[in-house]
């Protein structure tokens, strides 16, 4: 009952609610960020959200807070990730505050508050087929394996997570679990990323420094990923 007629209106209502009483903060977020980082302070990127009719994940823009810089070198080239992540940068990641404009996402349908946390479209193309049932419900803003070590604990481990949210039954009392979980993870600003890492690894590029698949493979996936990006 929950999942299938209340879930989605209490998420638009929460989220619109939400949206409303912070937004003088965002609007303050939003000049300071284009000021530190000279230019749009808005980051978009097309992620894979909840399957179609036809079994397709239907591909979503997510809405972020820029965190890094576009500065380049002498060839025209981006900087290394932790070059361009800057002391502001830095604190939205740690505070998630740079998860804020996602809020819109859940408004427009396309996100949950509580769900699998949708990945990057290079990353679903290397999931199996038992790990693409992560997509059977829309994503979320967080979900289980954010409470459960967000981005210190594997990626298999974070889709077992995913399909143990779907497969335990989503209730309303496990959701507020999770919120609560997650507030207290955000206070704390842990497993904001992977230790000894600026950005979390890809999964494509985990599973070949693991060597679970062969570098022609990989290469021939992130090919289909850019092809699914540029339909």
């Amino acid at each position: 009952m929950y999942a299938k007629f209340i879930k989605r209106p209490l998420d638009f209502i929460l989220s619109v609610t939400a949206l409303i009483v912070i937004s003088p903060f965002l609007l303050l977020l939003t000049v300071v960020g284009a000021i530190v980082l000279k230019g749009n302070p808005f980051f978009t990127q097309l992620r894979p959200g909840k399957k179609d009719k036809d079994g397709n994940e239907k591909i979503f823009k997510l809405i972020k807070f820029r965190t890094m810089s576009n500065a380049k070198d002498k060839d025209g080239n981006l900087l290394p990730d932790a070059q361009r992540l800057g002391k502001y940068g830095k604190l939205l990641r740690s505070t998630s505050l740079d998860e804020l404009p996602s809020l819109v996402n859940i408004v427009s349908g396309s996100l949950s508050i509580v769900g699998p946390r949708p990945q990057l479209v290079r990353d679903m193309i290397f999931m199996n087929d038992e790990q693409r049932r992560r997509h059977n419900v829309r994503p979320g803003l967080t979900g289980l394996a954010q409470v459960n070590g967000r981005n210190n604990i594997t990626w298999e481990q974070k889709f077992e997570y995913d399909l143990q949210y779907i497969d335990g039954g989503i209730t309303f009392t496990g959701d507020v679990k999770i919120i609560l979980k997650t507030i207290g993870k955000v206070l704390k600003r842990s497993d904001t990323v992977r230790e000894g890492t600026v950005s979390d690894m890809d999964f494509g590029d985990w599973l070949l420094q693991f060597g679970e698949v062969e570098q022609e493979y990989y290469d021939d996936m992130q090919e289909k990923a850019r092809e699914l990006i540029n339909r």
